[in-house]
């Protein structure tokens, strides 16, 4: 309740009001707070490497990173946002400028990286790669290993396959694929 997060926070809950009109806000802070601390983490090693899997690594393991202080009650959270009508799911519209920065983030690895692929692929891939991070999230959620080990074991191997994957789609055999792998994508935001 907001009466407890106040009083956790030796706050008057008008006090704790007047900041956030709400629980949902107060997530929904939280949310833009991690995603400000995730930039971050990841600044320098996006400025040192143009290599597209060296950089979307760099990403999903920086999210592990600074997530991982807050994986214990990560449950709590996910319940409330697996919920799709939740103002808290990733997909709401209230969680919309938290969506958009990360959604950015990955726009700053493809758009800084070696990567060639064809137009189509290329304006899609920061919302497909934020896809694939709510997955990584997800798996992270259930992993009761020391540190996530496993979830930054599945991050390890699932980006080269990303990669290889993204490359593969400049191949002329590809071309039908990859037009009907963007057109879904579009079809799924209206």
């Amino acid at each position: 309740t907001m009466r407890a997060v106040a009083d956790r926070a030796g706050v008057s809950i008008g006090n704790a009001y007047y900041y956030f009109a709400s629980k949902e806000h107060l997530v929904q802070a939280f949310y833009d707070q991690i995603q400000v601390a995730h930039a971050a983490a990841v600044e320098p090693a996006l400025a040192k490497s143009t290599a597209f899997a060296d950089r979307l690594r760099a990403v999903l393991e920086a999210w592990v990173d600074v997530a991982e202080p807050f994986h214990a009650f990560a449950g709590k959270f996910f319940k409330v946002a697996a919920e799709p009508t939740s103002p808290l799911s990733p997909f709401s519209d209230e969680s919309k400028g938290a969506r958009e920065t990360s959604i950015g983030l990955f726009r700053s690895v493809v758009d800084g990286s070696d990567v060639k692929a064809p137009a189509a692929v290329r304006a899609e891939l920061p919302e497909l790669l934020w896809l694939l991070q709510m997955g990584v999230v997800l798996y992270w959620v259930h992993d009761s290993s020391d540190g996530q080990a496993r979830t930054r074991r599945l991050v390890r191997q699932v980006v080269p396959l990303v990669d290889q994957l993204v490359r593969l789609s400049r191949l002329p055999g590809m071309r039908g694929v990859v037009g009907d792998v963007t057109d879904l994508v579009r079809s799924l935001r209206h």
